[in-house]
């Protein structure tokens, strides 16, 4: 009984020495969205596409204040006024309404294509590097800073077309 004991407490003992050590590394992914180049093209792009009606909201609410200002002249046509004040509202409002959609429709699409090609980086990563896990480094409570993979990430995203 003693030596199956003993067989036993020594087995365990030879079991507790090998740990599985993960291999892991770490990445800054504010880093990594404030470096993409994808990200960068995609907002200038969308800057470009909604400025000519971002301009004309700037005329419509110019309008908009000149026809409060002809309304407070003495002698004006109120009911004229008030017919083309309503007129500019609803105009104002049916332009940012078509702006608010392109711009959400626009920052979910480039989201999805962005999470997407910063998980085909998160693998090529971890495939080359041999590890187990890539971490987002504000998940992380301690880590070793050679194990920050956040320049050879910020590489592989931007090389993704």
């Amino acid at each position: 009984m003693k030596k199956m004991t003993a067989a036993l407490l020594t087995l365990g003992l030879g079991m507790t020495g090998m740990t599985y050590a993960a291999g892991y590394g770490v990445i800054d992914i504010e880093k990594v969205v404030e470096s993409s180049t994808y990200l960068k093209q995609q907002n200038a792009s969308l800057e470009q596409t909604i400025k000519p009606q971002s301009a004309k909201l700037e005329q419509i609410t110019k309008d908009i204040e000149a026809l409060k200002q002809k309304a407070q002249a003495q002698g004006a046509n109120v009911q004229q006024i008030n017919a083309q004040y309503q007129a500019k509202v609803n105009e104002f409002q049916t332009i940012q309404q078509g702006v608010q959609a392109k711009v959400q429709a626009t920052i979910q699409n480039t989201n999805t294509v962005f999470e997407t090609r910063v998980k085909q980086a998160a693998e090529q990563l971890r495939t080359e590097n041999n590890l187990d896990f890539v971490l987002n480094k504000n998940s992380a409570i301690a880590f070793d800073p050679k194990y920050d993979l956040t320049a050879k990430m910020i590489q592989k995203v931007n090389a993704i077309k």
